[in-house]
C-alpha cells in the first residue's frame, strides 16, 4: 500500500507481478488461470478460494464492473500490491464472509483497486496524507473513493503521545471520541464527515508513513481505530488489520490500544484483531484500553 515499500525494494519479483492479477481474476470470475503462470502450491490454494461460495461474499456470482476493471488494471501493470499473498489472504478471508461491508483503508496505493474490487457492493474508502499522490492515483483509477487528510502527529512524538494519553481524560477509553476532540492529541480530527458517520466493519492500517522522524506515524490511526471499534453500535466485532508490525511504534501502539487478547492472527508483517464493542467487553471503565 505504501510508496515507501516501492522505494526500499526497488523491484518486484516476476512471479508476484503475474500472480496477483491471476488471484484477482480467480476470486471474481472463477478458475481462469493456467498453471504456466503460478507455482503448483499456489495454484491449489487459488482453486480452493475461487470455488468458495457464500450468499453475499466476493466469491459468488458474476463479476461486477469494478472487479473487471481490477483485472485489467493489474494485468496491464508492472506494479503489484505491497502486501504478500499470505498477508492479503488474511483480509480476503474476512471480506469473503463480511462483504458487502464498510471497509476503511488508511493509505492509497498500488493495492487500492484490489481492495475495492474485493468489496464490490460495499463501501470502501481510502485516507491518504499526500494530496498530490491522491491526484496521481485517481488519474489512473478514478473509480476509487479517496480523501486527502492531514495528521497532527509526528513519529518522533510517539513516546510523548503515549504519556499524554495516560494523563489526558479525553483519551481514556470510557470517554474517548474523535470528531472535535482537540484535547486528545491521538484523536483524528478534521477528517471528512464520512469517516466519523460510518460504522466501519473492517479497518486496514497501512498508512500514513512511519519510517522517518517527521512522518505522521500511525499512532493516531491505531488509537482512533480502537476508539471506533469500542464505540461500535452494530452487531459483531470490528476487524482491524495492521501492517508493518515489525516496526517498534506499530507494535507498541497495537499492544497498547488494539490489545494482544484481541489478536486472532499474525501473518508476516500483518496482525489481525477482532475487537468487540465496549458494551460487549467484560471490563471497560478503566483508564487503559487493554
Amino acid at each position: 500500500m505504501k510508496r515507501e515499500d516501492t522505494v526500499r525494494n526497488g523491484h518486484f519479483l516476476a512471479d508476484r507481478r503475474w500472480f496477483f492479477p491471476i488471484v484477482i481474476a480467480g476470486l471474481i470470475a472463477g478458475a481462469i488461470v493456467t498453471s504456466s503462470f503460478i507455482k503448483a502450491a499456489d495454484y491449489s490454494l487459488l482453486c480452493s478460494v475461487a470455488n468458495t461460495r457464500s450468499p453475499q461474499g466476493v466469491g459468488k456470482g458474476s463479476a461486477a464492473p469494478i472487479q473487471l476493471q481490477a483485472i485489467i488494471h493489474y494485468a496491464t501493470s508492472r506494479i503489484t500490491p505491497q502486501q504478500n499473498f499470505r498477508e492479503i489472504s488474511v483480509t480476503f478471508d474476512v471480506l469473503e464472509k463480511r462483504s458487502p461491508c464498510n471497509f476503511l483503508v488508511f493509505g492509497l496505493g498500488y493495492d487500492s483497486m484490489m481492495w475495492t474490487s474485493l468489496n464490490p457492493k460495499g463501501n470502501t474508502i481510502f485516507l491518504e496524507e499526500d494530496p498530490k499522490w491522491v491526484q496521481t492515483v485517481l488519474k489512473d483509477a478514478p473509480v476509487l473513493h479517496a480523501h486527502p487528510v492531514k495528521y497532527r502527529t509526528q513519529l518522533k512524538e510517539a513516546d510523548a503521545l503515549l504519556s499524554h494519553y495516560r494523563s489526558e481524560p479525553s483519551c481514556f477509553p470510557s470517554k474517548a471520541y474523535l470528531r472535535g476532540n482537540d484535547k486528545c492529541k491521538l484523536a483524528l480530527t478534521g477528517f471528512p464527515d464520512e469517516f466519523y458517520d460510518t460504522e466501519w466493519d473492517l479497518i486496514m492500517i497501512d498508512a500514513p508513513r512511519g519510517y522517518f522522524p517527521e512522518a505522521p506515524g500511525r499512532m493516531a490511526a491505531i488509537f482512533s481505530a480502537a476508539v471506533m471499534a469500542r464505540n461500535r453500535k452494530g452487531s459483531g466485532v470490528t476487524h482491524v488489520f495492521l501492517h508493518d508490525v515489525d516496526r517498534r511504534v506499530e507494535k507498541v501502539f497495537a499492544e497498547e490500544f488494539l490489545c494482544r487478547k484481541y489478536l486472532v492472527k499474525s501473518v508476516g508483517r500483518l496482525w489481525h484483531f477482532e475487537i468487540p464493542s465496549a458494551a460487549n467487553m467484560s471490563s471497560h471503565g478503566g483508564a487503559q484500553f487493554c
